[in-house]
C-alpha cells in the first residue's frame, strides 16, 4: 500500500471542497473537521482514492459489501435487469426477481419464515416488523400488547420505531424523549460467546418479560452479535432461553439480522448458532452485496393470517421502491454466489487470522479486550477516540478503518487476499498502538 503522503491534487481537493459546501455526511456536523476522502474506483477489497492511494478495505461499507467491490458476476446481474426494465411498482404488479429472491430467502432462513416484504434500507425493515407485530395483536383483539422489550447496547436503526428500541442511553433517545414511545429494556447480555452458561445470565431479561408480559407485542434483539451499539458477542443459550421465554409468555420474537445474516458470524444467519426460529426477522446490508440498498421482513404463517384477518385486513405499510428489480436481481446474485462459495471456510480464515494478529492489542495499556467472532475483529479501548485524529491514521497506514467510540473494528469482504487481510491487521495494531502515544 502507498502511504506516503503525497503531493497536492487538485480534483481530489476540489470535490473535498465541493462535499463540505453541499453535503451533510451521517452521524456529523456540517462543519466537520473530519477528513474525507474521495473514491475514484474500488475493485476487490481495495479502495482507489482519488489522489492515487489504494486502501485496504477493513468495514465492507459498513459490512455490506461480502463479495467485494466491481464484482462481474453482480455487475451482470445489474445490466441484464436494467435492459429489461429498471423499476414498476409493487402495488398489484410482480417480477421475476422479486419472486425468486423471497423464495431463496425463505428456504435459507430458519424454518417457519414463510412470508416476504421488500422494503428499501434496514430501517425501514425494523419499522415493518414492529408494525407487524402491533397489528398481529391488535388482529387478536390484543391492544393492551403494544410495547416491545429489547436490549441494552442494542442498535435497530435511526427512524423513529427503530430509535425507541435501541439502547435508551448510548442510542439518541434523550434527544427525542418527547415524541419516542417508551420501551421496556433488559440487561445487555452478560454472557460471552464461549462463555460457560449459567442460568442467571437470564435472570434480568426474566424478570422483565414476567413483569411486562401482558402488555409486550414482541421482543427485538440482535441475535448472537449486537452491532453498532457495542460489539457485543454473547452465548447461542441466551438467544435459545429468550425464545423459550417469548414461547412461555406469548410474546413475538424478531430477529434483527441486518447486521449479521449471510454469513458475518460463521452460521448463514445468527439465529443458528442457537437453533431458533424468530416469529418476524429483518435482513438488509449484505442482502445485495452492498451494491444496492434493499431489505426485507420476513415472518411466519402465523403471524401473516392474523395480520390479514384482522380489522384492516392487509398489512399497512407500502414503499414506492418496494422490491425494486434492480435490487432483487443483484440480491438473488449475491445469495446464490454467497452458497455457492466456500463461504464457511473463507469465515472461519478470517477469525483465525484475526485472533492471531488482533492478539497483541490485548497488552496495550490503554486497551480493555479483544475479541473476534466469524467474520468480526474488534479492539475496545479503555476510553473513546476522536475521529477526527485517528481516522487519518489508518489511511496513511494504507487501511480503511472507522472507528466509533471506544471500538475500533473491523469486517473485511469474505474474499479479501491473505496478503491484504495480514496487512489490515498488522497495520491496525500499529495505529491502535499509536493511539496511546
Amino acid at each position: 500500500m502507498n502511504s506516503a503522503t503525497l503531493p497536492p491534487n487538485s480534483l481530489f481537493d476540489d470535490l473535498v471542497q465541493q462535499d463540505r459546501q453541499y453535503i451533510w455526511h451521517p452521524y456529523s456536523a456540517v462543519d466537520s473537521p473530519a477528513p474525507l476522502y474521495p473514491v475514484e474506483r474500488a475493485e476487490g477489497a481495495r479502495l482507489h482514492l482519488s489522489d492515487g492511494r489504494v486502501l485496504i478495505d477493513g468495514m465492507s461499507s459498513w459490512w455490506a459489501v461480502i463479495h467485494g467491490y466491481n464484482h462481474p458476476e453482480l455487475n451482470q446481474a445489474l445490466t441484464q435487469q436494467v435492459d429489461q426494465f429498471a423499476h414498476v411498482m409493487f402495488g398489484g404488479l410482480t417480477h421475476k426477481p422479486a419472486v425468486r429472491l423471497a423464495q431463496w430467502l425463505v428456504e435459507h432462513t430458519p424454518d417457519g419464515l414463510a412470508k416476504v416484504f421488500f422494503s428499501d434500507s434496514g430501517s425501514v425493515a425494523v419499522e415493518v416488523a414492529i408494525k407487524m407485530a402491533l397489528q398481529y395483536w391488535q388482529s387478536k383483539s390484543q391492544t393492551s400488547k403494544h410495547q416491545l422489550l429489547s436490549l441494552r447496547r442494542g442498535y435497530h436503526g435511526d427512524t423513529f420505531s427503530a430509535m425507541s428500541v435501541c439502547d435508551p442511553t448510548t442510542g439518541m433517545h434523550h434527544l427525542f424523549n418527547q415524541v419516542l414511545k417508551p420501551q421496556i429494556f433488559s440487561q445487555s447480555p452478560p454472557c460471552g460467546f464461549d462463555q460457560t452458561w449459567q442460568e442467571h445470565y437470564i435472570d434480568d431479561f426474566r424478570q422483565q418479560i414476567e413483569t411486562h408480559h401482558e402488555t409486550l407485542a414482541a421482543v427485538i434483539l440482535e441475535p448472537i452479535v449486537q452491532g453498532a451499539g457495542g460489539m457485543n458477542f454473547y452465548s447461542p443459550v441466551f438467544l435459545k432461553r429468550v425464545r423459550e421465554l417469548c414461547d412461555e409468555y406469548d410474546c413475538l420474537l424478531i430477529a434483527d439480522e441486518i447486521a449479521t445474516g449471510f454469513g458475518r458470524t460463521g452460521e448463514l444467519f445468527a439465529c443458528n448458532h442457537s437453533g431458533i426460529s424468530p416469529d418476524i426477522m429483518c435482513v438488509g446490508k449484505a442482502l445485495t452485496g452492498g451494491y444496492m440498498t434493499l431489505a426485507a421482513t420476513l415472518c411466519s404463517d402465523k403471524v401473516a393470517t392474523a395480520i390479514c384477518q384482522g380489522e384492516a385486513s392487509v398489512l399497512m405499510h407500502g414503499p414506492t421502491f418496494m422490491a425494486n428489480p434492480l435490487a432483487c436481481s443483484v440480491a438473488l446474485k449475491s445469495c446464490q454466489l454467497l452458497v455457492e462459495s466456500p463461504w464457511q471456510a473463507r469465515v472461519a480464515n478470517l477469525a483465525a487470522t484475526m485472533k492471531q494478529l488482533l492478539a497483541p492489542c490485548a497488552s496495550m495499556n490503554h486497551v480493555a479486550e479483544v475479541r473476534v467472532l466469524g467474520g468480526i475483529g474488534v479492539v475496545e479501548l479503555k476510553n473513546p477516540v476522536e475521529l477526527a485524529k485517528v481516522q487519518d491514521k489508518f489511511v496513511q497506514a494504507g487501511i480503511w478503518v472507522r472507528p466509533f467510540g471506544k471500538l475500533v473494528y473491523i469486517m473485511p469482504p469474505f474474499v479479501i487476499e491473505q496478503a491484504d487481510l495480514i496487512e489490515l491487521c498488522e497495520q491496525l495494531v500499529s495505529v491502535v498502538a499509536a493511539i496511546h502515544d
